[in-house]
Formats: structure tokens, C-alpha cells, sequence
């Protein structure tokens, strides 16, 4: 079984990955995965769908018209087109509503996997050490804010600990991005200017 400190450090290391780097991704991803499970919503969807591939080809046909030289043709292309993108636009905005009633419950869910485990984690093991400080090594205001809240004094609380983690964890994640982005960026080296070919005398 995984250790209590252990444990606190990675849902820490999960909360930082999901809030800072893959929270929209899995939003969309889990959107993706919603809109291909057959559900009362997939109809709506690919209604959607098949309404926008109409309306762009009925655009691209009256382009493709002359609305002077064939104006019933073209005023009928544009009859059906106004009608078209109307009836999208209302899907859209019923599909928008859904999309984000079911962005709000994937946040919830997010939210109660990752900062909720934390702070039922804090609250269940408030009593508990993470672990023991050596006895007389720290003075005794020290001792007490290390244990803090409830945690037994000369020991480490689990709040202390969890903000200890989240701290080098968010540090340890920016001096990596950093180090990322220095070793992605182009190496700016000065081009030397060809100089113009001399004129040829006559």
C-alpha cells in the first residue's frame, strides 16, 4: 500500500498537472468521448454536423452563381442558405447549453477527484504525523507550526506537508518550463547579408 506521504505528494503532483497543464485537454477529449456514445445528445450533435456541411456547400454553390446572369438559381441557393444557417444557429445554441452543462459536471468531477481527495485527505488524517522531528532540533514555536493544526506536537502535519509538496512541485514545474522553452527556442543566429552582385560594365 502506498504510504500516506507518498500518497499526499502524487494527488499534489496530480492537482498541478491536471490544473495547469491538461484541464482544457481532458475537457475536450472527455467532450470528444461524450459526443460518440449513444446518448438522447448524439442525435442533436450530428444534426449539427449535417446542418454546417449543408450550409458551407450552399454557400460555396452560391458563390459559384452569378447573381445577376442566373438570379432565380442563386435566390433560390439563398433562400435555403438563410433558412439553413437559422435552423443551425438554434441547434447551435441548444447544443452550447449542453455542452456547457456537461463542462460544468466534468469540472465538478475533476474538481472532487483531485482538490476534494486532497482536503478530505487533510481533514482525515489531521490527527496523523507525516513523520517525527528529532526531539530538542527544532525550538518549540517552530515545532508547533510544523504541526499544525492537530497534528502531535515535534511531528509534521498533513497540512504542512501538502503545502510543502505543492510548493516545490509548482517550483520544480516552472524551472522546468524554463528549461523547456530555452532549449525550444531557435538558436537566433545573425545571418550575414549577401552582398548585391557587382554591375557588369559595358
Amino acid at each position: 500500500m502506498v504510504s500516506l506521504i507518498l500518497l499526499v505528494f502524487l494527488v499534489h503532483v496530480a492537482i498541478y498537472i491536471v490544473n495547469t497543464l491538461a484541464a482544457s485537454t481532458i475537457d475536450n477529449l472527455l467532450w470528444l468521448l461524450y459526443l460518440r456514445l449513444p446518448t438522447p445528445f448524439l442525435k442533436d450533435a450530428r444534426k449539427q454536423q449535417e446542418l454546417k456541411r449543408d450550409i458551407v456547400q450552399l454557400k460555396r454553390e452560391m458563390n459559384a452563381t452569378s447573381s445577376q446572369d442566373e438570379f432565380a438559381k442563386w435566390a433560390k441557393l439563398k433562400r435555403r442558405h438563410d433558412k439553413g444557417l437559422e435552423e443551425y444557429e438554434v441547434m447551435n445554441r441548444s447544443v452550447g447549453a449542453q455542452k456547457a452543462s456537461f463542462e460544468r459536471k466534468v469540472k465538478t468531477a475533476r474538481w472532487l477527484s483531485t482538490n476534494g481527495f486532497k482536503i478530505f485527505l487533510q481533514f482525515y488524517y489531521s490527527k496523523s504525523p507525516m513523520f517525527d522531528l528529532p526531539p530538542g532540533w527544532l525550538p518549540y514555536p517552530v515545532e508547533w507550526v510544523l504541526s499544525f493544526p492537530r497534528a502531535p506536537l515535534g511531528t509534521v502535519s498533513i497540512q504542512v506537508w501538502g503545502s510543502v509538496c505543492a510548493t516545490v512541485i509548482s517550483l520544480t514545474g516552472d524551472v522546468v518550463t524554463v528549461v523547456v522553452q530555452k532549449i525550444a527556442q531557435p538558436a537566433k543566429q545573425a545571418q550575414a547579408v549577401p552582398a548585391g552582385e557587382p554591375k557588369k560594365e559595358l
